[in-house]
């Protein structure tokens, strides 16, 4: 039953069903051209079923202009349509589709009231968009809001079905047992969650903060702000927290975990994923019960040099991180670094694709001080997989599998303890290393050249009996050598005409060792390198890059190729009667 009631001129109102009570925005007043300020309209409609004890305000599809804030009463669920996220581009913008709140309250300043504040126990937001429409890209750093949504000193609270664009800090919650936050979505540029003084289970679940509404490139000045400084998920003082199924994108730090006044974080984290993030998690504290994180994926920040996929500061206490499944790849310097003498850190079953992305010497697992278990792990390109420093109190390493055989600094002495890992079937002898050949695109190759295409199949190759790998056009060859002997390297190349350039070459340093200006054929290139003093070296293909795409008629293929790389043959001094097959790891006959 409806019914309407005028007083002064304002539409008082009320809905009553067998059901429960419903109220609606527009029957309050607000009108959804985007122009005209609802901020009173809805906080009427809000009120109204705040004083009824309860129920659901109603926001129509259309877009809502609020010079003010909002307060959602205990009880009261303020909803609208929106149930996933819009385009990320439409014509330079989001499309944006459904309830659209559009926020003006609060610029300039993190302080202040919050654009909209779960003022109670049990008030939900659910199924709207909240969008900035002074936010622009071109400020850097971002202007500063209050945070979107914020709940403190109530329980049970939900923001569901939500997505924020052009927000500073999404969502703050301090004191707010039991929350969910759930199907939320967005690109917050300073924070996208903060959790504080939850001392009962809240729940995090399905949440997207990846550039939703933002033209992203990694060397965006607005994208590298974010990318160095925005936090996507930080966790304080929360017991027995939930979060699964979520991801971000594009931020300094991914999941942070930090100590408040209130303490620090204990909780279960499943299925939880960072991408080019500079620290996908940073673990500044922990409680005793510690982090429980399986299913992660952590990818290091694109363009970086010294990102660290979970990074465990000195200060932290005496918390446990547990790592079950987790995969670790891209541009990260290294996986795991334990820097706390405190902290106890296991590792099963996890993949660690790729690290040491600038070949500084950097492990997969740095473990400076405390203690770790590391198990049944796999690795792959990267050369020291483990670091275990001289303050390690305790290291077990089991079962690890390498392709190259398990490599390990182990600077604990007997501290550490090693069983049933991997070894290295290869031998490499003084005699090996005098003159070997490297097969490339063939088998085992992969330890060699680093940042190269997969092997061709013959039909695309330039010649059926030419070239086996693509380099990139700064892809990396990592060869032994003796390291007091002279080498004379010869490389088996292909040199297309569209990478022709006179300074292509293969580099020592700065210094090119062998010329490969030449184009469109296939040769051997020769140079020589003098003794390094150490057991590799590691050359540089500098090469002119190009897409087949642009040069190929009927071509869809966008890589950044350099040239076609088919064999490395390095040799100290004479030829040898027996060559060494570096791949295969045995003597060629």
């Amino acid at each position: 039953m409806r019914f309407r009631v005028w007083v002064y001129g304002v539409l008082a109102f009320a809905v009553a069903n067998a059901a429960g009570d419903a109220w609606d925005v527009a029957e309050a007043g607000a009108v959804a051209d985007g122009e005209t300020d609802c901020t009173a309209a809805f906080q009427k409609a809000l009120d109204a079923a705040g004083a009824e004890g309860g129920g659901t305000v109603h926001v129509p599809a259309g877009h809502y202009r609020l010079d003010g804030t909002l307060r959602i009463p205990g009880g009261v669920t303020l909803e609208g349509t929106f149930r996933v996220p819009p385009m990320n581009r439409h014509e330079g913008q989001p499309k944006m589709h459904g309830s659209v709140l559009l926020a003006y309250a609060g610029r300039g300043s993190r302080e202040g009231e919050p654009f909209i504040r779960l003022a109670g126990s049990m008030a939900t937001l659910a199924g709207v968009i909240i969008s900035y429409p002074e936010w622009q890209q071109s400020d850097v750093p971002p202007v500063a809001y209050p945070p979107t949504v914020l709940a403190e000193h109530c329980e049970n609270v939900g923001i569901l079905d939500c997505c924020f664009l052009g927000t500073y800090e999404a969502i703050r919650l301090e004191q707010a047992a039991r929350f969910i936050v759930r199907n939320v979505h967005g690109y917050p540029s300073f924070r996208g969650l903060y959790v504080d003084a939850c001392y009962d289970i809240g729940r995090v679940e399905n949440c997207h903060f990846w550039p939703f509404g933002v033209h992203y490139q990694h060397d965006d000045p607005y994208c590298q702000w974010v990318n160095t400084e925005g936090v996507a998920f930080e966790f304080a003082r929360t017991d027995w927290q939930y979060v699964q199924n979520t991801f971000c994108f594009g931020y300094g730090v991914g999941y942070k975990f930090s100590k408040s006044d209130n303490g620090a974080c204990n909780g279960n984290f499943l299925g939880i994923g960072a991408d080019s993030c500079r620290r996908p998690v940073l673990v500044e504290d922990s409680q005793p019960p510690g982090l429980l994180i399986t299913n992660g994926e952590f990818v290091g920040r694109w363009g970086s040099t010294d990102s660290v996929g979970i990074e465990i500061l000195e200060h932290a206490g005496l918390g446990k991180v547990s790592l079950n499944n987790c995969s670790f790849w891209g541009p990260l310097d290294r996986c795991i670094w334990l820097k706390s003498p405190k902290v106890q850190v296991t590792a099963m079953g996890c993949n660690f694709v790729k690290w040491d992305n600038t070949y500084a010497g950097s492990p997969a697992i740095q473990i400076d001080e405390g203690r770790a278990i590391i198990q049944g792990n796999t690795f792959g390109e990267g050369d020291l997989h483990l670091r275990i420093g001289p303050l390690v109190l305790s290291a077990l390493v089991v079962g690890n599998q390498a392709g190259g055989g398990l490599n390990v600094q182990n600077w604990a002495g007997r501290r550490a303890q090693f069983m049933a890992n991997e070894f290295d079937p290869f031998e490499w002898t003084d005699e090996a290393k005098a003159h070997y050949r490297v097969d490339v695109g063939g088998e085992g190759d992969r330890r060699y050249v680093r940042e190269g295409f997969g092997p061709e199949p013959a039909a695309e190759r330039p010649d059926r009996e030419g070239p086996r790998r693509w380099s990139s056009g700064n892809s990396v060859l990592k060869l032994p050598v003796l390291p007091d002997r002279a080498y004379t390297i010869d490389i088996e190349v292909y040199v297309p005409t569209y990478a022709a350039d006179e300074a292509n070459g293969l580099y020592l340093g700065d210094t090119r060792v062998v010329d490969l200006s030449l184009n469109e054929q296939i040769t051997v290139a020769s140079g020589e390198i003098p003794p390094t003093g150490k057991d590799e070296v590691l050359l540089r293909l500098r090469i002119k890059s190009w897409r087949p795409s642009e040069h190929i008629e009927g071509s869809t293929d966008n890589r950044e190729l350099g040239v076609a790389v088919r064999s490395v043959t390095m040799r100290a001094g004479k030829p040898r009667q027996r060559v060494f097959d570096a791949g295969a790891g045995q003597w060629m006959e």
